[in-house]
């Protein structure tokens, strides 16, 4: 930090430099429709992993049902990630085929 000498008093006074501060990159998890994994299923993961309220659950299920694909959150990379493998693990010990993938969020 630079110092610059206070003329009146002779001592050195410290200035602080404003930075900017850079936000981290958002990712969406994306739900991807199959044939096999259940709705309900689908509804538990949104309320246990991603925090939806039931609601929400329901809508983004039948979204994801109805066109295939549906946002379950945005996050950043770490925590989209994460939650995505953690969603898609519980559906492997379920024997359910669920995809879930993460993309950067536009813009």
């Amino acid at each position: 930090m630079p110092k610059i000498r206070n003329a009146e008093s002779d001592a050195d006074v410290l200035t602080v430099e404003e930075q900017a501060v850079e936000l981290p990159r958002l990712y969406r998890v994306l739900l991807h429709n199959d044939d096999f994994t259940t709705m309900d299923f689908v509804v538990g993961i949104l309320q246990d992993i991603f925090q939806k309220s039931a609601i929400e659950a329901v809508s983004i299920m039948l979204k994801v049902h109805n066109e295939g694909i549906g946002v379950a959150g945005i996050y950043t990379y770490e925590i989209a990630k994460t939650k995505a493998r953690k969603a898609m693990d519980r559906a492997r010990a379920r024997e359910f085929p669920l995809l879930i993938t993460i993309e950067p969020e536009p813009g």
